[in-house]
């Protein structure tokens, strides 16, 4: 979870697509044509070199210009380069959710909890982790029910409270005897779902990651590590195997509660990025280590990074992520003491703490999409290139994107934008990308 997609607008009705209208900015200038062709016309110093050298990264989707720059920078600093030290070598650090891959799979793999009721909590345990450390009261503005009305926390926990207290008592997986396809047509797991992920959006909107990420991994508490890699897994083959889509679900108008009725949308599918896994491989090739920084829980950004069929092939104990306290090999809902959340600063905390205190000094190249990730893209002398994968946001990585557009004539940026197509999830080559549910590409947001 880096920069979640939680701010996604709800496109559609489980059975009708539909799209909302996005701002865009007009193209600055000379950089609509520079980057409608990725700037292959600009000359990159060192190039020619690193093709002499034998770098080979594969082309595939990367915009011509940041293709022939990770290819130079691989010639300059990877093992085939003039005071090249084995025992001082350079490393990468790279996010995971919407960088790594396209959406996030932390939060798939919450929607994929839900929809298959893999809990192994107790109605009171359930009850007081939806509470946990989230302050009482309304929540912010944006989330009203149908009614018009601003949802609070007492509301719709009391909602999910009644609704969990059916599940558990009829489902089989819990302590029930009803397969799961017939406790997912009641109206209670509608309900349940609905105001479940609706709860994640509000949490994290009203008060922030600092409350939300922690929250959202404290529904694996009573589970081994064993099983949730295992949920991890399914999650991530069923996503893989979804269509790239965003889905509106709205709770039922015959069971309001105290909440009343109230809609959210989930940006479903995941795609693997290509480039990103072959940039990954020709790092080691050229003896340049690879990380990986996550805001979401790191045994589940484990089992996408490391599992051979996925095609990273990152060592686990490279994995940075979020951490929660065990009992053994069972979580407990707890984060970890004197763990920084790994987010934004955070990540920043973590990389020093993991890696600079080990190695004496930064990351050669960092990638990022997010305002999770501002801070590591940045906070680095070492650091050459900071790479964005291209989301059109605004914030503290939109001025990290400004920055990479004004510096897209330069022979020496610090950094880089990188294209994505939402509908795909496939890389553009080119430096804009183009927003789901929309044709025109765009460098960067309004």
């Amino acid at each position: 979870m880096n920069d979640k997609m939680k701010h996604a607008p709800q496109m559609h009705d489980i059975s009708a697509t539909g799209t909302r209208g996005i701002a865009r900015r007009g193209f600055l200038g000379g950089l609509l044509a520079a980057a409608g062709t990725g700037l292959a016309g600009v000359a990159v110093p060192g190039h020619a070199a690193a093709k002499e050298a034998g770098v080979n990264l594969d082309r595939a989707k990367w915009s011509p210009r940041n293709h022939a720059l990770m290819a130079r920078m691989l010639a300059e600093h990877g093992s085939m380069a003039p005071g090249y030290q084995s025992g001082k070598r350079p490393y990468a650090v790279f996010d995971w959710d919407n960088t790594s891959i396209m959406n996030d799979c932390e939060e798939a793999l919450l929607m994929y909890q839900i929809n298959t009721l893999s809990f192994k909590l107790t109605p009171a345990e359930f009850a007081a982790i939806i509470r946990q450390n989230v302050p009482p009261g309304p929540f912010s503005k944006d989330f009203k029910n149908a009614a018009g009305n601003v949802v609070d926390l007492d509301s719709i926990c009391a909602d999910l409270d009644a609704d969990y207290a059916f599940l558990h008592a009829n489902y089989k997986g819990m302590a029930g005897s009803k397969p799961l396809e017939e406790i997912t047509a009641t109206t209670e797991f509608q309900d349940f779902r609905a105001k479940l992920y609706y709860l994640y959006e509000a949490v994290n909107d009203t008060h922030g990651v600092n409350v939300g990420y922690p929250w959202v991994i404290y529904f694996f508490a009573n589970m081994s590590v064993a099983e949730v890699s295992a949920l991890a897994e399914a999650s991530n083959d069923a996503a893989l195997g979804a269509s790239l889509t965003k889905v509106k679900y709205t709770s039922p108008a015959d069971r309001p509660g105290k909440a009343g009725v109230v809609s959210v949308s989930h940006f479903h599918g995941i795609r693997l990025c290509t480039e990103i896994g072959t940039m990954m491989d020709a790092l080691r090739s050229n003896g340049i280590d690879v990380y990986v920084c996550t805001a979401s829980l790191e045994d589940v950004v484990a089992v996408f990074a490391t599992h051979p069929k996925y095609g990273y092939n990152v060592p686990r104990e490279n994995i940075i992520g979020l951490r929660l306290e065990r009992n053994g090999e069972r979580y407990r809902n707890a984060y970890l003491k004197d763990w920084p959340l790994t987010w934004g600063p955070g990540k920043t905390v973590a990389i020093k703490k993991e890696l600079v205190t080990k190695k004496g000094y930064g990351p050669l190249f960092v990638a990022g999409d997010s305002d999770g990730d501002y801070d590591m893209l940045r906070d680095f002398s070492e650091t050459q290139y900071g790479l964005i994968v291209n989301r059109m946001k605004n914030g503290k990585i939109g001025e990290l994107s400004k920055l990479a557009a004004d510096q897209m004539a330069s022979v020496k940026p610090r950094f880089l934008l990188q294209g994505r197509q939402e509908s795909t999830g496939n890389w553009l080559p080119v430096e804009t990308s183009i927003k789901y549910g929309k044709t025109a590409p765009q460098l960067l947001t309004s």
